[in-house]
């Protein structure tokens, strides 16, 4: 008898102690959690930002340190993202859970709203929008994966009227380096998107949907600070900037399409540079473009022309496929000196 009453002594002293220790755990990783914030929050607003919310809630014990903010405001970016952007959520959610103190995870929640420079605001939703971060000790982030489920935008099309843009399937991944050289990536990305359903209006010319959305990539090059985009941008292309996609893949219609380029900029601060691309469906295509005004009918039938002759027919008797080299110049895209689009001026502010 008593040695089971000892044994009953000595689990209830172990548990004691296991929760005092994982109370005090979690209260310093409560702690460091909200002064993190607050300390990003100061960095925010010195860099030219306006951050505001409502005081934030400490929660989550025993299993996670939580943070739960109301109404989060961000309004800045202008050196970055020309015109800027607000952005604002219900609530948004940090939380470091304590088995995995090295990762950050962050959930908005409740309605979101985005604008881009002075264009309207896009209320969005989504049944799950995550961000995942791996945190280093004494320094910043180095990647970051976005996660989002269902997601719904509403979006102006004309007038007051908004039509819905929802994907269903939505992922991002970003590796940042700081400092970099010429040549060195400076930040590689990779973006999945799966069933995205296109706003009624306007109407698209290869259907309301696509099916599938790739793009894997990274951006070359030192990013100087400076005073207006618009050095930026000319000083990051004078240290041989380039932006490389690596890959590029989109079915979207009667297209199934899967490219690369390394592109840069000109004289005038305008993309230009050489890419090669396959596709498949490539005469409906055309068709469909040429149907609604993307492209001209004469165009239309010179590169069905061109690529009728450079196509490969498969064995098993699938439809053709063909791939051919593509040029950006002078905002001109060519594909084997036969233009197919101009494109409109870039206007850096």
């Amino acid at each position: 008898m008593r040695r089971r009453r000892r044994l009953w002594i000595v689990l209830l002293a172990v548990l004691c102690f296991l929760a005092a220790a994982d109370t005090i755990y979690w209260y310093v990783a409560e702690r460091n959690l909200d002064a993190g914030f607050s300390a990003w929050l100061v960095e925010r607003r010195a860099d030219g930002w306006t951050a505001t919310t409502q005081p934030p809630v400490r929660e989550g014990w025993p299993l996670a340190a939580t943070l739960t903010v109301p109404q989060v405001y961000l309004k800045g970016g202008d050196l970055d993202i020309p015109g800027g952007l607000t952005w604002s959520a219900d609530r948004l959610t940090l939380r470091v859970r304590l088995w995995r103190p090295g990762l950050l995870e962050v959930v908005a929640q409740g309605e979101q709203k985005l604008r881009l420079a002075g264009g309207p605001e896009i209320p969005y939703t989504a049944d799950r929008l995550h961000i995942a971060i791996p945190l280093q000790a004494g320094a910043p982030p180095q990647s970051a994966d976005v996660t989002a489920l269902h997601l719904r935008a509403d979006v102006p099309t004309r007038g007051d009227a908004t039509s819905a843009l929802t994907v269903s399937v939505l992922g991002l991944h970003l590796a940042f380096q700081q400092a970099v050289k010429s040549a060195e990536p400076a930040l590689a990305f990779l973006l999945h998107a799966e069933q995205v359903r296109l706003p009624t209006a306007p109407t698209w010319p290869l259907g309301p949907q696509i099916e599938r959305l790739t793009v894997e990539g990274n951006l070359a090059g030192p990013v100087p600070n400076a005073r207006t985009l618009a050095e930026r941008v000319g000083a990051w292309r004078d240290g041989d900037g380039t932006l490389e996609l690596q890959r590029f893949a989109l079915i979207w219609g009667p297209l199934d399409l899967t490219a690369s380029a390394r592109l840069s900029l000109d004289t005038q601060l305008q993309p230009m540079g050489t890419g090669s691309v396959r596709a498949v469906g490539y005469g409906e295509t055309l068709d469909a473009l040429a149907a609604h005004g993307a492209i001209s009918k004469s165009s239309a039938l010179a590169a069905k022309a061109v690529l009728s002759l450079l196509a490969h027919n498969p064995e098993d008797g699938g439809p053709p496929d063909v791939e051919v080299p593509l040029t950006l110049q002078y905002r001109t895209l060519s594909m084997r000196q036969v233009p197919l689009v101009r494109l409109p001026e870039l206007d850096w502010p």
